[in-house]
């Protein structure tokens, strides 16, 4: 992007997308329904040490999928948690999964009193079942297989934990639009939001500030305008709608 756009340096162009992420994570986050898986999966780096809900130098994330009838997978909410206790396990489920909806989840105890009785449960032991995590819950295990799939992909596995939450929101907002007919309106939806979305900072993005060795060289020569702004107007219908539920 700070080829393509010809910016003076690496972080104009950082800064610029995690804005965007900024506003991804504003966008409509109305409550998931019906019948809803939820699991906990773990993002990070391999690490010495145990593996499972007790995991070493990895971030927690939770994971919640719609089930469609009569197959596939609707809308999902995914948030970094510090532990899988009841009472941080049911802030999710309140904030995320409207009251009454199926939540299935595995046979973590503290699922049963997080759920309560604002919920309908359905438990899925994995120990005592005789199959793998993933045919009991294939829906969340798929949506977090693509999170990390995507993680590596587009960052190279490399990101520091306070960013991951604004990466959440990007998989969320592409994930949950990926069924669109008109891409061109997804991004009409995200310039909507962009205007919308407060000021964001270089400094207040910085997670780890760490002063450079070396300053960047940036830009040499004169900068031009990027080409793609001296294209003609495209005949693209969605640059006429004046608004987008």
């Amino acid at each position: 992007m700070q080829r393509l756009l010809g910016l003076g340096s690496y972080q104009t162009a950082w800064t610029m997308l995690h804005r965007f992420r900024t506003a991804m994570g504003l966008a409509g986050h109305d409550k998931l329904s019906g019948t809803v898986e939820v699991d906990e999966t773990f993002v990070g780096g391999e690490h010495a040490g145990p593996g499972g809900r007790g995991a070493f130098g990895k971030e927690i994330v939770i994971v919640a999928v719609e089930l469609l009838e009569p197959k596939g997978f609707g809308r999902v909410r995914l948030a970094v948690i510090p532990n899988a206790s009841t009472e941080v396990l049911r802030e999710f489920l309140l904030a995320n999964i409207e009251r009454g909806s199926t939540v299935v989840t595995d046979g973590w105890q503290p699922y049963r009193k997080a759920v309560g009785d604002d919920f309908d449960h359905i438990r899925h032991p994995i120990s005592s079942s005789g199959f793998q995590a993933h045919e009991l819950l294939p829906a969340v295990h798929r949506v977090a297989a693509l999170l990390k799939r995507w993680l590596l992909g587009t960052h190279q596995g490399s990101m520091i934990g306070g960013h991951l939450p604004a990466y959440l929101d990007e998989f969320t907002f592409r994930f949950n639009r990926r069924r669109a007919s008109h891409r061109g309106l997804v991004f009409y939806r995200l310039l909507q939001l962009a205007v919308g979305a407060p000021p964001v900072t270089y400094r207040e993005l910085v997670v780890n500030s760490k002063p450079k060795g070396v300053r960047p060289a940036g830009v040499l020569g004169p900068r031009g305008r990027p080409g793609t702004l001296a294209l003609p107007p495209a005949d693209k219908p969605w640059r006429q709608t004046q608004s987008l539920d």
